[in-house]
């Protein structure tokens, strides 16, 4: 029987903690922009499309946002003004989807905002190289999980 470290159990509920004070920090900017009719989980949807055009099922199959998750949140966020819809004209089953002005202004405080945090760490010494390999460790647990996922056990 294999024991599983208590490091890698602490991992995991620290990367769920992580995603969790994300959304966090983005509801507290948006609080502070006075922005109040999208949630943090849209804003980071927003600010996950950008500049791109994109079709609906390619930010699912991403891996960012399950299905109904993301068809309700681009639903709300389309009646509110933030994404402009458009049908393909070759599968009229394909939705794109792009930012307006109003939704681009929210990514730009996003980003100001990963800007001005990322500074902090800077300046606290957290530097370029600790956050590579730290990117690098996680790369290597989700390629870790998604290969489970997809071929299972090995």
């Amino acid at each position: 029987m294999i024991i599983v470290k208590k490091e890698y159990l602490e991992l995991t509920r620290l990367i769920e903690r992580l995603h969790r004070r994300f959304l966090d920090l983005i509801r507290a900017e948006l609080n502070r922009l006075g922005i109040r009719d999208i949630n943090s989980v849209q804003a980071l949807l927003l600010a996950n499309i950008g500049d791109e055009q994109i079709a609906i099922r390619d930010l699912v199959e991403r891996g960012y946002y399950q299905g109904s998750n993301v068809s309700y949140n681009i639903k709300k966020l389309a009646e509110m003004g933030y994404l402009e819809q458009e049908r393909s004209t070759h599968d009229r089953r394909s939705v794109s989807i792009r930012l307006t002005e109003k939704a681009l202004n929210v990514v730009g405080h996003i980003r100001d905002l990963e800007k001005k945090i990322a500074g902090q760490l800077d300046d606290e010494n957290f530097g370029t190289a600790e956050i590579d390999n730290v990117c690098q460790a996680l790369r290597r647990i989700e390629r870790t999980w998604s290969d489970y996922v997809h071929y299972g056990r090995r």
